[in-house]
C-alpha cells in the first residue's frame, strides 16, 4: 500500500512539475537542436546538442563536438537537418564554440541571451534537445558563480545533468538564456553540475590573426570572415597561405558577398582563378572579377595597376596560347591608364618591370631612374636599373655605380637580405676590373649567410681570386668547391690551371689524373697534362697528351700541336 502512494505522490508531483512551467518553455525548446559532426571519411565523429541565439541561424555549442570534424549537421525539434555553414568563434579551454547554420527557412526560432548574471540561489532550469511538443526541463539552482575572463561567469549549479543535456541552453525564470551545460568533473555528479556563461560563448571571434588559433585549427569546418572588411582582408592573406587551393575560393567567395563593392576581394578572387585556370573558360572568369573591380573600385588607378601587374605575370608564365588580348602591350596600356590617373612611382616601376620583359631597355631604365629619384628608391629599384644597363651593354662602371647605389641602402654587418645583392656586385666589379673589391664583397656575402654557402660559391670567388693574384686563395677555394661537388671536373680543371700558374706542375697532374679516373674520356684534361708536362720539359709525353686530347675531340689543342709537337 505505501508503495502504491508514494507512485501516486511522485507521479502527482511531475504533473505538477509539468503544469508549473512557464509558457515559453514548450516554444523556446524549438531552439534547441542536435548536433552531429562527421570525420574526414564523412563518418560520425560526435553527436551533441546546441542552440540557436539569433534568428538567422548563429548557435552556441561545446567545442569539443566539433574537434576534428570536418563537416556538421544540425537537426531540429522538426527533424530538419541544417549544414553548419562557418565556424565563427572558438575557445578549448572552456569548450565552447559557436557557428552560424545554414538555416532552411528566413528565420529560426532562437533564445535570448540574458543581459544580468543570474544570483546565487536563483533558480534556473535546463532545456533538453526533444521532439516532442511539452514543457519538461530539468530544474536546478545557481549554487556558485565565478568570474572569469573580467566580466563573464563560470556558474556551479544545484542539478542533476544527464550526458545527452550537455550544451543544452540554462535560463533563467524569465525564459533567457545564461549558460551552456557542461558535463561534471568532481564526484558529486548526482547533484552537481557546471555552466558556462553564453555571453562568454557569444564572444568568441573571428579575427585577422585568427588561422594561428589552435583551437579554431582543430575544427576543419570553413572559419567565418572577421566582422570589417579591413581585418577580413587581413585573414584573406593569412588563409592564403594556408588553405588548399579550393578551400580558399570558398573564404573569397563569402569574401564577395559580404562585401560586394570591394575591389581586392574581386582581384583576389581573379588571382587564385588565374593560379587554377585550365582553360578559356576559366580565364573568362579570371577576366570578369578583373572587370568586376575596375567597376566598384573608389580608386580607378589602383585597380589598373593591379590589373597590369596581373596581366604581365600571366605573360612571364610564358602560356603555351595567350588568352585573349593579355600581352605584354595590354598589360602597358593598363599601367599607363594608372600613372594618367597619378603618376605614383609604384605604378612607374611597374611600367619599367614590363617595358624590361618587352626589352626595351633604354625606356625601361627611364621608369626605373624616376623611380630612383623618388622616395620609393630602394635596393631593388637600383639593382633593376643596373641590370637594365647591363642589358643594354653600358660601360661596366655604370652597372657598378647603381650596385653601389643599391649597397648603400643596407647597413654593415650585412644581414641576409643583402646577400643577393651582395653576389650582384662582385660580379659588377669582376666586369670593372676591381677583383680584390669583389673578394670583399664575396667575402661580406659568406659571412651574411653565415657560411651557408654551395660549390660555385667558391668557384666564383676563386675567379676573384685569381685575377686579384691570389693564388693560395683560389687553390683552396677550388678544393672546397671539389669537396662539394666531386663530379664537376669544370674544378678540377681549373685547379690544375692555378696549380700550372704558380709552377705546381706535378700537383696538376695529380688533379688530372683524378679527374681522369671520373671520366676517362675528358678530353681538357689530356690538354692541360699536355701543357703541364710542356713545362716540366717532358716533350714527348706532353705531344702524346696532345694527341689523346685530339683524339677526343678537343679543338683547342691544335694549336699546341702545331707549337710543341712538329
Amino acid at each position: 500500500m505505501k508503495k502504491i502512494l508514494l507512485t501516486l505522490t511522485l507521479c502527482l508531483l511531475a504533473q505538477w512539475g509539468v503544469a508549473q512551467a512557464p509558457k515559453w518553455v514548450e516554444k523556446a525548446k524549438r531552439a534547441v537542436f542536435s548536433v552531429v559532426t562527421y570525420d574526414r571519411e564523412d563518418k560520425i565523429l560526435n553527436t551533441g546538442n546546441g542552440f540557436f541565439v539569433t534568428e538567422d541561424g548563429i548557435a552556441l555549442s561545446d567545442y569539443s563536438l566539433f574537434k576534428g570534424a570536418q563537416r556538421a549537421v544540425v537537426i531540429n525539434s522538426e527533424g530538419v537537418q541544417m549544414p553548419v555553414e562557418a565556424v565563427m568563434g572558438a575557445d578549448d579551454m572552456y569548450d565552447v564554440v559557436k557557428f552560424r547554420v545554414g538555416i532552411s527557412g528566413k528565420k529560426v526560432p532562437a533564445l535570448t541571451l540574458a543581459t544580468a548574471s543570474p544570483a546565487v540561489n536563483t533558480e534556473v532550469c535546463l532545456l533538453p534537445y526533444s521532439t516532442q511538443k511539452d514543457r519538461s526541463y530539468t530544474a536546478g539552482k545557481v549554487k556558485e558563480a565565478a568570474k572569469i575572463a573580467e566580466k563573464y561567469f563560470y556558474y556551479t549549479l544545484d542539478m542533476h545533468l544527464k550526458d545527452k543535456m550537455v550544451s543544452c541552453p540554462v535560463m533563467t525564470a524569465d525564459g533567457q538564456v545564461f549558460g551552456l551545460a557542461q558535463k561534471s568533473s568532481g564526484q558529486d555528479t548526482a547533484t552537481v553540475c557546471y555552466a558556462i556563461d553564453a555571453n562568454f560563448a557569444m564572444a568568441q571571434n573571428i579575427s585577422a590573426l585568427s588561422y594561428g588559433d589552435m583551437a579554431l585549427k582543430g575544427i576543419g569546418i570553413k572559419k567565418a570572415l572577421p566582422d570589417t572588411e579591413e581585418q577580413a582582408l587581413v585573414f584573406l592573406y593569412m588563409a592564403s597561405s594556408q588553405l588548399a587551393p579550393e578551400k580558399y575560393m570558398e573564404v573569397l567567395n563569402d569574401f564577395i558577398s559580404l562585401y560586394p563593392n570591394s575591389a581586392d576581394g574581386y582581384l583576389r578572387r581573379a588571382s587564385q582563378q588565374l593560379y587554377l585556370s585550365v582553360d578559356e573558360a576559366s580565364m573568362d572568369k579570371v577576366a570578369a572579377d578583373m572587370d568586376k573591380a575596375l567597376e566598384v573600385a573608389q580608386k580607378k588607378d589602383d585597380a589598373y595597376f593591379n590589373r597590369a601587374k596581373m596581366i604581365y605575370n600571366y605573360q612571364l608564365g610564358k602560356p603555351e596560347k595567350v588568352y585573349k588580348d593579355w600581352t605584354l602591350d595590354k598589360a602597358l596600356e593598363e599601367i599607363r591608364k594608372a600613372i594618367a590617373i597619378e603618376e605614383l612611382p609604384v605604378y612607374v616601376q611597374q611600367e619599367g618591370d614590363i617595358l624590361f620583359a618587352k626589352q626595351d631597355y633604354p625606356a625601361a631604365y627611364a621608369s626605373y631612374d624616376k623611380v630612383n629619384k623618388s622616395n620609393l628608391a630602394s635596393a631593388a629599384t637600383f639593382f633593376s636599373a643596373a641590370k637594365t644597363k647591363e642589358m643594354m651593354q653600358a660601360p661596366a662602371e655604370e652597372v657598378l655605380a647603381l650596385m653601389d647605389s643599391c649597397m648603400v641602402r643596407f647597413t654593415e654587418p650585412y644581414t641576409e637580405a643583402a646577400a643577393p645583392y651582395l653576389l650582384e656586385r662582385a660580379q659588377a666589379r669582376m666586369n670593372a676590373g676591381q677583383a680584390r673589391s669583389a673578394m670583399l664583397d664575396y667575402d661580406a656575402y659568406f659571412k651574411a649567410v653565415n657560411g651557408n654557402v654551395n660549390d660555385l660559391f667558391y668557384y666564383y670567388r676563386e675567379q676573384a681570386a685569381l685575377k686579384a693574384k691570389q693564388y693560395q686563395r683560389a687553390l683552396d677555394d677550388l678544393a672546397k668547391a671539389i669537396e662539394l661537388n666531386p663530379k664537376d671536373l669544370t674544378y678540377r680543371a681549373e685547379l690544375a690551371v692555378v696549380n700550372i700558374r704558380v709552377g705546381r706542375n706535378e700537383d696538376a697532374l695529380n688533379v688530372l689524373k683524378a679527374a681522369l679516373e671520373v671520366d676517362p674520356k675528358y678530353a681538357e684534361a689530356y690538354r692541360l697534362m699536355g701543357i703541364a708536362q710542356i713545362q716540366m720539359k717532358q716533350k714527348s709525353e706532353a705531344c702524346a697528351s696532345f694527341a689523346k686530347a685530339k683524339e677526343l675531340g678537343d679543338t683547342n689543342v691544335d694549336a699546341l700541336i702545331e707549337k710543341h709537337c712538329k
